[in-house]
């Protein structure tokens, strides 16, 4: 699952020249200039399919699978890709001021 949203990551980098920087700035007035990346999100569903939800195993291990996904899917865009093919990770924390 991992592989196949870095494969998404970087057809939307690469092929479609998207920059989440400049695609998603309209987000900062509401994020109070903070990135959000898809792996905070995985965090928070790996601890929401561990500890917080209930019903079915499998629906909780889904939850669990998917966040541990999205977060190694941005671990690795970021510092096995972007790191080596541009000299910096490009994790930034806040929006920067230009991009």
């Amino acid at each position: 699952m991992a592989a196949a949203l870095e494969a998404l990551t970087c057809l939307l980098r690469f092929g479609l020249k998207m920059r989440s920087v400049r695609h998603t700035r309209g987000l900062a007035p509401f994020t109070g200039g903070w990135r959000i990346h898809h792996g905070y999100v995985g965090v928070v569903m790996a601890v929401a399919g561990t500890l917080w939800l209930s019903g079915p195993a499998p629906w909780r291990t889904w939850v669990l699978y998917a966040g541990v996904a999205l977060l190694v899917s941005d671990l690795v865009h970021h510092f096995g890709v972007l790191w080596p093919l541009f000299g910096s990770p490009q994790f930034d924390l806040r929006y920067p001021e230009e991009d």
